[in-house]
C-alpha cells in the first residue's frame, strides 16, 4: 500500500489521504479476542452508561461503522473505534467489522488524537490537552491544528487558553461542574480570584454574561485622577514670591478663578516663622 505523507483536513480527509488497494477498503469480521486497544490512546476514560447504551444498540442493529485496525504480531491494535469495540464486547459479539490498514507510528498517534478531538463527548480540558499534544508532538501551529480538526483558529486559541487556568478550576471544568464559557471568563485573573468566582459560577448559579461583568470590573484600570488646571503666569509668579517671603514650599492647585494654595512647613521653626508673618499682616491690617 502506498502512503502519502501529507495529512488532510479532519479525520475523514486524514484517512482519505492514504492511497489504498481495494482489499484495504473492505471491512472484515475480525475476532474481538484478537484486538487490543492502543496503549497510547489519548482518551483514557469511557462513560459506562453511554457504553451500555451503545451495546444495547449493537445487539439490535449490529456495528454499523467498521473500526480501523493495524496488524500487531498475531493480533491487531485499534487505531479508531475503541468505543465501538468496547461496546461490542459488552453486547457479547465474538467478531466486529474492521478495516485493517498499515500506518506509521506517527500517523497512528495523529489519527488517535484527531479522532478523539472530533468526538462530541470530550470535556473542554480533554480537547485542550489533545490540541496541545498535537502542537507539541508535530510542531503544528494553531492554524494547522484547526485545519486538521475542522475548527477555526480562534476556537483553537480559546480552547488552549483553558490550560492556563489554575489546577482547581481546571478540575471543575473537567468534571463538568463549570462550563467552558464560564471558564474562559476567568482566564487572566489571579488564581485566588479564579477559584473564588468559579465556585460562585458552579452549576450555572450565575450566567456567563454576569461573570463577564464581574471580571471586567475586577480588571478595569483604576480611574485616573483629573488633571489639575494649569495656573496662569501671574499665579505662578505669586506662588514664587510667597515661597521667597515664607521661606518654605508653596504650591497651588487651580487657576485665576478658583483653586487652593498649600503652604508647607517642615519644623517648629518653620511654623513659628509663619506665625510671625501672620501677626505682622494682622497688625498691618489694623492700621
Amino acid at each position: 500500500m502506498a502512503v502519502k505523507h501529507g495529512l488532510g483536513k479532519g479525520l475523514g480527509a486524514l484517512f482519505g489521504d492514504l492511497t489504498l488497494d481495494d482489499d484495504d477498503n473492505t471491512a472484515k469480521e475480525i475476532p474481538i479476542a484478537q484486538i487490543r486497544p492502543n496503549e497510547n490512546q489519548p482518551r483514557k476514560s469511557f462513560d459506562e452508561a453511554a457504553l451500555l447504551e451503545l451495546a444495547n444498540s449493537i445487539r439490535v442493529h449490529g456495528v454499523i461503522s467498521p473500526i480501523i485496525l493495524v496488524k500487531r504480531g498475531d493480533g491487531y491494535m485499534i487505531i479508531a473505534g475503541e468505543r465501538r469495540w468496547r461496546a461490542a464486547k459488552k453486547a457479547g459479539l465474538s467478531t466486529i467489522p474492521a478495516i485493517v490498514r498499515d500506518y506509521s507510528e506517527k500517523e497512528i498517534k495523529e489519527i488517535s488524537l484527531i479522532e478523539n478531538l472530533q468526538r462530541e463527548d470530550l470535556n473542554p480540558i480533554e480537547v485542550a490537552a489533545a490540541i496541545k499534544q498535537l502542537m507539541t508532538d508535530y510542531s503544528y501551529t494553531q492554524e494547522q491544528v484547526a485545519d486538521r480538526i475542522g475548527k477555526s483558529r480562534p476556537s483553537v486559541a480559546n480552547t488552549l487558553r483553558l490550560l492556563t487556568l489554575s489546577a482547581p478550576v481546571i478540575d471543575l471544568v473537567a468534571a463538568g461542574k463549570l462550563s467552558e464559557g464560564h471558564a474562559r471568563c476567568l482566564v487572566g485573573i489571579s488564581d485566588e480570584k479564579q477559584l473564588e468566582l468559579a465556585k460562585k459560577a458552579v452549576g450555572g448559579k450565575i450566567t456567563v454574561r454576569e461573570l463577564e461583568k464581574i471580571v471586567k470590573a475586577l480588571t478595569a484600570p483604576p480611574a485616573s485622577k483629573p488633571k489639575p488646571p494649569e495656573p496662569s503666569l501671574e499665579l505662578k509668579d505669586m506662588v514664587e514670591r510667597m515661597q521667597r517671603v515664607f521661606a518654605t514650599k508653596v504650591s497651588v492647585y487651580g487657576n485665576d478663578r478658583k483653586g487652593r494654595i498649600y503652604i508647607d512647613y517642615y519644623s517648629t521653626d518653620d511654623l513659628n516663622r509663619l506665625h510671625e508673618l501672620l501677626e505682622i499682616l494682622e497688625k498691618s491690617k489694623k492700621k
